[in-house]
């Protein structure tokens, strides 16, 4: 009878045969070289600045560039992981972004950079949203929340690392180095094209559509056909876009711009920002894993309101209310709030959707969203010539507030289980 019951599940029996584990591992390492990768770019901003003499605004295009190209990447990506596999994008994106974010270090003018920075972003984009979809389709639905919170903390180590490496490698070796770097994560994408399957339910997926397709003896359905011409799905993508607009609007236009605010408004030392980053990014990560847990016994929907919500209202305090004393504390609870979104959102999000448009969905949804997040940075740096970079990210609280309000009354909770196809 036992043995019997096992059979009968066989979306259960798939999820245990499914290498998750290893899975996770690499897509753990992927997301810490994004991370790392977009950090990059926060921490020689005052050196691009300074050596091709580039205005607030010039120097906040950077950062609007790079979100163009991530959405961009991520639109298509996010197709292409319904059409193609998500390993398969995993694997091209890794290769895509690790090839051109190297060569951006011999770059001889700001142009040059633009260039090669946007199209090392197009892999960037994709990753989020491949990564993401590959393990809430492998991972068993109990554990879901708390495992892609765990994977998000790779992006934020990313960042920890990228901060830790460049307060030693800028000051001596010069910001060109930092991107050289950058080459090392081709190793990953061999590794995981010879090691990792793609996911049973994508598979299954993936022969319904074929096999109707040549019963009925027509193309595919049009995935983005198919999310608008069903009222539940079309809303949910409307909703979740300008949700995801909003949350990065916030979230880039804050890392962005951080550190700078650090170093030449509060005149704290490149060292002892980093420092201060560093910290910031532990907690994120420490944060992160928590949200993941309670969000798994109390629900997506109030951790992500209060991650979200609890950020904004604590922007104004960094603002208005840090001494040299406090500062510190005010980071460290900062990085907590600010970790939680991030951690919750591709769990919520995988979930509102079913298994053959879900890549299509989220990648649709969140990079319109990231469409809508390109002018953050720029946003700053008008905001920095004109008043202060401050000023600027009071602008991004607000963001935060909304990002957490649209869900909080408009997207019910786990409404589809990745686990089948």
């Amino acid at each position: 009878m036992k043995s019997a019951a096992i059979t009968s599940n066989p979306s259960s029996d798939s999820t245990q045969k499914q290498p998750w584990k290893l899975a996770f591992f690499f897509c753990f390492l992927v997301l810490l070289c994004d991370g790392a990768d977009i950090g990059i770019l926060a921490f020689t901003l005052s050196s691009l600045k300074l050596e091709f003499g580039l205005t607030n605004i010039q120097a906040g295009a950077l950062g609007s560039w790079s979100l163009f190209g991530m959405a961009i990447g991520g639109f298509f990506g996010g197709w292409a992981c319904d059409r193609f596999g998500r390993v398969r994008v995993i694997v091209i994106a890794t290769a895509l972004f690790s090839v051109l974010s190297g060569f951006s270090g011999f770059v001889q003018s700001y142009e040059q950079f633009i260039a090669l920075r946007f199209t090392a972003c197009l892999g960037l984009g994709s990753l989020y949203i491949a990564t993401n979809t590959l393990m809430s389709e492998m991972v068993p639905t109990k554990h879901r929340t708390t495992v892609l919170a765990a994977l998000m903390t790779g992006f934020t180590l990313g960042s920890l690392v990228i901060t830790s490496i460049s307060a030693w490698i800028i000051p001596v070796y010069g910001w060109r180095t930092l991107y050289l770097l950058t080459f090392l994560p081709i190793i990953l994408s061999i590794s995981m094209y010879f090691l990792i399957p793609e996911p049973q339910s994508w598979k299954e997926a993936r022969a319904l559509k074929l096999s109707g397709a040549k019963n009925s003896l027509t193309k595919p359905e049009n995935p983005y056909k198919a999310i608008f011409e069903n009222p539940k799905h079309r809303i949910m993508f409307i909703l979740w876009s300008m949700s995801s607009g909003l949350l990065l609007f916030g979230y880039f236009g804050v890392s962005n711009w951080l550190p700078s605010y650090l170093e030449t408004e509060l005149g704290i030392k490149f060292k002892e920002m980093a420092l201060y980053m560093a910290g910031t990014y532990l907690t994120m990560m420490f944060a992160k894993v928590v949200a993941g847990l309670v969000a798994d016994r109390i629900g997506r929907k109030i951790v992500f309101a209060f991650g979200t919500m609890g950020t904004a209202l604590f922007i104004p305090v960094l603002v208005y209310m840090h001494t040299p004393e406090n500062i510190g504390w005010l980071m460290i609870t900062f990085g907590f709030l600010y970790g939680i979104p991030y951690a919750i959102n591709a769990t919520y999000l995988t979930e509102s959707f079913p298994t053959a448009i879900r890549g299509t969905a989220i990648g649709g949804a969140f990079n319109i969203g990231r469409l809508g997040s390109v002018i953050a940075p720029v946003a700053i740096g008008y905001m920095a010539m004109q008043n202060s970079i401050g000023a600027g990210l009071l602008l991004m609280a607000g963001a935060y507030f909304l990002c957490g309000l649209i869900p909080t009354l408009f997207i019910k909770e786990q409404q589809y289980d990745p686990q089948k196809a």
